[in-house]
This record gives C-alpha cells, sequence and structure tokens, in this order.
C-alpha cells in the first residue's frame, strides 16, 4: 500500500526525504567505515600481542602449576581483613563475660552455654542494660566503620574502572598507529603494484593489436557507470570513497529483475565481443597463411 502511495508522489515531493536519506546513509556508511577500521586494527594488535605474549603465557602457566600443587587446599574465597567485622549481640557480651569463671569451675562448652542461656533469660531489663548500651554503641560503631568501607571499595571500584577505560583507549591508539603503519606498507605495495602494471600495460599497448576487439564489461560494471552519473548528478561534490560505497549498497539492494537487466546486457555485450573476437581470429589465421605463402 505504502508502495503503491510513493508511485503517485511527484519528484518534488520525493527530493526531502531522498535528501534526509542519501544524508542518512553517508552518516551510516562513515560510522560502519569507522567501526570497520577500529575492529581491523583490534584484530591487528591482538595478533601481535599473542606473538610477544606467547612466552609470557607459557611461564604463567608453569608458575601456576607450581603454586597449585603447593596449595591444593585453597579453594576457598579468602576474606578480606580490612572489612569491620559484624559486631556482638547484648547477649554474647554477657556470654564472654561469665564464660571464663565457668571455665575455672571446669564446667565444659557444651554447659557453659546453657548455663548462659538460662542466666541470661532470668536477667532483669535493668541487669542486661549494660549490655545491651554497648552492643548499641558497638552496632553504631560498626555502621560507621561499614559505611567508610563501602565507600573506599566503591572508589577502588571507579578508579580500577577508569584505569581499565584508559587500558582500552591506549590500546586502540596503539592498535590505530599499528594500521596505519600497515596500510602505510600496503599502499606502498599497491603503489609499486599499479606501476608496475602500468609499464606492463604501456609495453603490452604498444605491442598489442589496436583492431583487436577489447573485453567487455561485467554487469557491476555497467550498473556503476550508470549509477555513478545519476549519484554525481545528484549529490555534486561527493567523495569518491562514499560514491564507491553507495553504489555497492545500491548493487547489494538491486531486486532479482533489476539484477537480471544489468546480467542480460553484460551477457549481450560478451556474446558480441565472442562473435567479433572470432572473426578477428580468423583474420589474422588469414593474414599469417598469406604471408608464408608470400614468403615461400
Amino acid at each position: 500500500m505504502l508502495g503503491a502511495k510513493w508511485k503517485t508522489v511527484s519528484a518534488e515531493e520525493k527530493r526531502p526525504y531522498e535528501e534526509k536519506y542519501h544524508a542518512e546513509r553517508e552518516v551510516y556508511l562513515q560510522v560502519m567505515a569507522k567501526e570497520r577500521r577500529e575492529t581491523e586494527a583490534m584484530k591487528l594488535l591482538e595478533e601481535e600481542q599473542k606473538n610477544k605474549t606467547a612466552l609470557e603465557l607459557l611461564e604463567q602457566y608453569i608458575q601456576y602449576k607450581q603454586e597449585t600443587e603447593k596449595e591444593t587446599k585453597k579453594n576457598k574465597k579468602e576474606k578480606d581483613p580490612l572489612k569491620p567485622k559484624h559486631p556482638m549481640s547484648a547477649y554474647f557480651l554477657f556470654t564472654n563475660d561469665r564464660r571464663p569463671a565457668l571455665l575455672a569451675e571446669n564446667k565444659k562448652v557444651l554447659e557453659v552455654s546453657k548455663i548462659t542461656a538460662e542466666e541470661w533469660k532470668n536477667m532483669t531489663e535493668k541487669q542486661k542494660k549494660p549490655y545491651e548500651e554497648i552492643a548499641k554503641k558497638n552496632k553504631e560503631k560498626y555502621m560507621h566503620e561499614m559505611e567508610a568501607y563501602k565507600q573506599k571499595k566503591d572508589e577502588e571500584a571507579a578508579n580500577l574502572m577508569k584505569e581499565e577505560e584508559e587500558h582500552v583507549k591506549l590500546q586502540k591508539q596503539e592498535a590505530m598507529q599499528l594500521l596505519k603503519k600497515k596500510e602505510k606498507t600496503e599502499n606502498l605495495i599497491k603503489k609499486t603494484k599499479k606501476n608496475n602494471q602500468k609499464k606492463k600495460q604501456s609495453k603490452e599497448d604498444k605491442n598489442s593489436d589496436p583492431n583487436k576487439p577489447k573485453r567487455p564489461a561485467s554487469s557491476f560494471i555497467l550498473f556503476s557507470k550508470d549509477s555513478r552519473k545519476t549519484l554525481q548528478e545528484q549529490r555534486p561534490g561527493v567523495s569518491t570513497s562514499t560514491l564507491n560505497a553507495l553504489i555497492s549498497l545500491k548493487w547489494k539492494e538491486l531486486s532479482e529483475e533489476e539484477r537480471k537487466f544489468w546480467n542480460g546486457k553484460a551477457s549481450e555485450a560478451m556474446e558480441a565481443y565472442k562473435n567479433e573476437l572470432e572473426k578477428y581470429n580468423e583474420f589474422i589465421a588469414a593474414t599469417a597463411t598469406q604471408e608464408s605463402n608470400i614468403d615461400e
């Protein structure tokens, strides 16, 4: 339904939407290009780091193996010695007070627990009050210390995260430098190859027959030439890289019917080329035969 409605819209009415589409597409292409470069850079850095750290990893493994052999029973998570200890309740403060005297009477540990529990149960509010006040003060102190401890832990976690972000940032910078170095080398190789190809082509052009039929363009090249002209008219001043990217995207978005059209054009051109080449080869063969007969 929307597709049918769009077909009825005039070119003038379509223009703002098409311009917005092209602008957003260009931004998208730039973002994607940046992400691809960063991904490629990180992969390159990872490969570099793998080569550098292979020996370190082996040493770490040997060290880990030695440590695990020495400490086979260290499975429990170690407690933080700086973490404030939970305070005792009023009852346990009373128990600690009574325990030495009861143990001096040769009472067993189980008996001590039973006696102190019974004594605490029978104590008046006035008798319990000193222990409850101490327990209250200890709890307040614990809460204050715990708050400071948590704040410190949060700060440490934030600093650790900041360090990690800085590390990632430095890694990206290193990766991009490595990528630029690689690209510089690749560009130099490409330039050298291009110059060599130009020299070779120039040499071939001198020796080649100008009457020999030239191989036709592929369906994509035919489509590119047609699209390039339209896009340049729509978006004057667009960069070559963006233009190439847009053409590639437009080619990928072609329907089966649209692609069939360009494949048909390429096939027609190829058939015409084959016929011309066959005639050319026949002519060359006939000319060679005539020259041979003259020489004889």
